[in-house]
């Protein structure tokens, strides 16, 4: 591992929340694609697959603030168990369910109670926050090593979800993706020393954090960039299927996360210096002109490279993008201000998915990545409108991050000796 990386987990506790981190986080590449693989092969609707798999991420983006709103008053481990075993038990009654053959109806509720998935990344990201406050490069580094593991989480986790589901049984890959998230979020919440403190009441203020409106540019703009990764998804997998090998999507999905794993490595190792909120911009037009080459696919192994070099601006944008919710949301509502972020993503990746799957099923799997162009195009004219947001940034509000519990930063400039923490 390069020095940056190795730096930055010397700190007592980041190797353990940071690989429960990686477990917590599987479903969050193999649900929504498992779903549509189960239902898919036991249905044959790609139509009905793309909108379960949005109402779960349409599910999640509701709830999820909520439950990171929670975890900044109460705690990780107070709010995360609960959350995870509803949505644990909603995922168990989608796969009965769904081999049942039961109405839809069923389907969709289910699929709507396991919105109660918590947003792992954000979680762990609030531990290195709480680590390396007022250390930038050392967060820049933190970072970009959590975005490196969001993506291996994509490279591995379809092979997994659609590769099970196809050569076992349909339910297989949502099966896995739930255990996974039980071991990662139980092992996770264990390690009390790392876990951020608790903030009072008082210190949130009222409203959200989303009244950011840096913090609204950002999500308004990662609602247009998960309608790409929906889209993706659901168009890969349909066009596998045409082209005769329905198994081999999940490793041209896996490609699509691989470049942009590499990318991320590499970002991480840089300081970079200048405003980040233009890197952001150019991160988000890349990605936007990526979607070009989508247009022109004719079979799997060209399909794979033009995956792999849209994958090479994923991981630096939504580096930059953490960095920036850090500048723009108070510190006692980092974790929801994280969140937020995802739930952009999960509105976007359902409606991507929904759209998709329906231009599949009247169209064909070649006409469905025009939903990911357009999709694309839209998040450039966002990023581009809100781009003046974004800088410069406001100055910092609100409660400082509290130590994690055990952590050995003391605060920037306290006199008090009792707000500094020793290492348990």
């Amino acid at each position: 591992m390069p020095s940056p990386y190795r730096a930055i987990f010397a700190a007592p506790g980041a190797k353990g929340f940071s690989t429960a981190g990686f477990f917590g986080r599987m479903p969050l590449s193999m649900m929504g694609i498992g779903i549509v693989t189960m239902v898919s092969q036991l249905t044959g609707r790609y139509g009905l697959a793309g909108a379960l798999s949005a109402t779960l991420a349409l599910s999640a983006a509701v709830l999820g603030p909520q439950i990171s709103r929670l975890v900044d008053r109460h705690g990780q481990r107070r709010v995360l168990r609960p959350a995870t075993l509803v949505a644990l038990a909603a995922v168990a009654g989608l796969l009965i369910s769904a081999q049942q053959e039961w109405p839809d109806w069923t389907l969709f509720l289910f699929s709507a109670c396991g919105g109660c998935v918590p947003s792992v990344g954000s979680m762990v990201r609030a531990r290195w926050a709480a680590i390396y406050r007022g250390s930038p490069r050392e967060l820049h580094t933190a970072y970009s090593f959590e975005s490196v593991v969001d993506e291996a989480c994509f490279v591995f986790g379809p092979i997994l979800s659609i590769g099970l589901s196809t050569a076992w049984f349909p339910e297989a890959g949502p099966l896995l993706a739930g255990c996974f998230l039980a071991v990662g979020v139980f092992w996770l919440t264990s390690l009390r020393a790392t876990e951020p403190a608790p903030h009072p009441r008082d210190h949130h203020g009222d409203g959200s954090a989303l009244r950011s409106r840096g913090l609204q540019v950002l999500v308004a703009t990662f609602v247009a960039t998960g309608a790409i990764f929906g889209a993706v998804d659901v168009v890969t997998v349909a066009f596998a299927e045409e082209e005769g090998h329905k198994a081999a999507a999940s490793l041209v999905l896996a490609v699509y996360a691989l470049g942009s794993c590499l990318a991320g490595v590499v970002f991480g190792l840089l300081h970079l210096k200048g405003d980040p909120a233009r890197r952001w911009l150019l991160g988000v037009c890349a990605m936007a002109v990526s979607m070009i080459p989508l247009q022109l696919v004719g079979n799997l192994p060209f399909l794979a490279v033009a995956l792999f070099v849209a994958g090479l601006s994923i991981a630096p944008t939504m580096v930059t993008t953490m960095a920036l919710v850090e500048q723009h949301v108070p510190r006692a509502k980092l974790t929801e201000g994280m969140t937020w972020t995802s739930t952009g993503l999960a509105v976007g990746v359902a409606l991507g998915s929904s759209a998709a799957g329906w231009v599949v099923d009247a169209a064909g799997a070649g006409a469905g990545y025009t939903v990911a162009g357009v999709s694309g195009v839209l998040a450039a004219a966002v990023a581009f409108l809100g781009y003046r947001r974004l800088r410069p940034a406001p100055q910092r509000v609100g409660a400082p991050i509290p130590q994690a519990r055990g952590g050995s930063v003391a605060d920037d400039g306290a006199d008090d000796g009792n707000e500094q923490q020793r290492v348990a």
